[in-house]
């Protein structure tokens, strides 16, 4: 039962609800799709093998019960799903970080998912895969990158359209370096969409292209 690891490191969670947080993240390698913005192309490839219980015991260094699995993508390696089963068994708060790709239904339901629909500047909207959204609880959140206002205005119909706030918390994140998120917050006002706006902290604390943190 092993997985392709690229790094496993504690730190704090820089995004979601949950922000501020210490975290420990467990980044698996592979991924699916290729966005324009991607801040985490290190994952594609590189990593080393470990099993399970390697992971386990890696991360019981740390004191510390909030757990990210994260990519990449993480579900596409089937032992993720095994992973995530154990995190849960052993008493962690589990977060999973995955694209709006790939099918939910394995994913363990007191996981917390965060789904990263993707909008049109990343490239890979047509990757989408709209039917998981019956497979989306109340304690998960659905992000939207925002990276121009063509997103944001394509993320507010996504939102609408299969009523996604009835759902759960929605983020709007922009894409970092690339837009002033000033713009986000004031369209966010002006039309007074259900949405929780956010910036990636670990990347205003820390060097954005820094690792491991």
């Amino acid at each position: 039962m092993s997985l392709m690891i690229n790094e496993i490191y504690y730190s704090i969670q820089g995004e979601s609800s949950l922000a501020g947080n210490p975290c420990i993240f467990i980044r698996l390698t592979y991924c699916n799709l290729r966005c324009s913005y991607c801040d985490s192309e290190h994952a594609f490839y590189n990593g080393e093998e470990m099993d399970i219980k390697n992971i386990i015991k890696k991360i019981k260094r740390w004191p510390c019960k909030l757990v990210e699995v994260t990519g990449g993508e993480p579900l596409l390696q089937e032992q993720c799903i095994k992973l995530l089963n154990e995190l849960i068994k052993l008493r962690y708060d589990v977060m999973l970080e995955t694209s709006g790709s790939l099918p939910l239904d394995k994913v363990p339901s007191k996981v917390i998912k965060i789904i990263d629909f993707k909008c049109p500047s990343s490239k890979m909207e047509h990757k989408n895969l709209w039917e998981i959204i019956k497979d989306i609880s109340c304690h998960d959140e659905i992000k939207f990158v925002i990276g121009n206002r063509e997103d944001y205005d394509w993320a507010k119909e996504k939102i609408y359209e299969f009523k996604l706030n009835e759902i759960c918390t929605i983020l709007f994140s922009p894409v970092f370096d690339l837009i002033n998120p000033k713009k986000i917050v004031e369209w966010i006002l002006k039309d007074n969409i259900p949405v929780r706006f956010q910036l990636q902290m670990h990347k205003i604390i820390w060097d954005s292209n820094k690792l491991g943190v």
